[in-house]
């Protein structure tokens, strides 16, 4: 990589440490030397080890479980850059949580996603570099730059590969209707054919599958969504598209592995072949069981870093 101008640095708080060395590792540069760490009464403390002075600094830290100290550390360590005059301070999110509390479902809800990035703003960040965010029109409620980057850039080469033998025996089915748009692009990039899960949601982290929209009947199913957290929607999801639609196997996809709860004891004992997720979000060894495969997004961001350093066009990564 060619620097220009002002200093490159790379730091990382503590929710997914090896995805951020990867990242380092792939711009060929280190890790900043910082401390992210606890006080005995909870609250998050925070040592910046070198100067940062004049230099574009980037903070890898997805704000995945636990939730609420995870931000908490983005936030401290952006103000504590502030504070240390770095030059332009962005925030790397690979996963950004809150981001399904986007809208008013009922009266006195509050919208979470929007204060979070209005806290995230404030601390002092310049920009967002993220990952598949739930809905997105969150970018909107930053007053920043957004960087989105798209998790069927990566899932989609990989299941390329996958049926490159056996393409027209592939369909793409989004396991509900607000995922369609993202089942759409990574059909169009691997020439699949779409179908859809039609679902009623009784309560929260609880579905119930109703129908299927188009033909999965002796196909190949590749079901992709944006994350997933206690795997309820995905298994149900699967089980319909094998005994109401006749499919002949159905893996599932995802850019962020939550899994939260009964998730892995329900992938491990649902009809879905494969389980094929990106590292946004660092998956304990206890939760690594077979059927789950995990893709790197080191590269991506790597090369994102990079063209938001040297004020390079984001869109050209998405051939456009």
């Amino acid at each position: 990589m060619t620097f220009h101008g002002k200093q490159i640095k790379i730091f990382t708080a503590n929710s997914n440490r090896p995805v951020a060395k990867q990242i380092a590792s792939a711009l060929g540069l280190p890790l900043g030397k910082s401390e992210v760490s606890m006080f005995s009464d909870g609250e998050i403390a925070t040592s910046i080890n070198e100067s940062v002075r004049g230099s574009d600094v980037f903070i890898i830290q997805s704000t995945s479980h636990p939730v609420n100290t995870h931000i908490m550390e983005l936030l401290i360590m952006i103000d504590a850059m502030k504070r240390a005059s770095a030059g332009r301070i962005t925030a790397v999110i690979p996963y950004f949580g809150y981001a399904r509390q986007d809208r008013k479902s009922k009266a006195r809800d509050p919208i979470s996603a929007k204060l979070c990035a209005d806290l995230i703003t404030t601390a002092g960040a310049d920009r967002v570099l993220t990952m598949d965010l739930h809905s997105a029109q969150i970018q909107g409620f930053f007053n920043i730059p957004v960087d989105h980057l798209l998790g069927v850039s990566i899932l989609s080469p990989y299941f390329g590969r996958k049926f490159a033998d056996c393409k027209d025996d592939v369909v793409v089915v989004s396991p509900d209707f607000g995922s369609v748009m993202r089942a759409r692009s990574f059909a169009q990039r691997i020439d699949a054919p779409i179908a859809i899960v039609d679902k009623r949601r009784q309560r929260a982290n609880v579905s119930e599958v109703m129908n299927i929209i188009g033909d999965v009947r002796d196909k190949k199913v590749i079901m992709v969504d944006d994350m997933i957290d206690t795997a309820g929607t995905i298994c149900n999801a699967a089980t319909a598209l094998m005994e109401k639609g006749g499919a002949q196997s159905v893996i599932a996809c995802a850019t962020h592995g939550i899994m939260s709860g009964p998730a892995v004891e329900r992938l491990n004992n649902s009809v879905l072949e494969e389980v094929v997720l990106l590292d946004t979000i660092q998956l304990p060894e206890a939760k690594k069981i077979k059927k789950i495969t995990v893709l790197p997004v080191a590269p991506v961001f790597a090369e994102a870093i990079e063209r938001i350093y040297e004020d390079k066009p984001m869109s050209t990564m998405f051939g456009s």
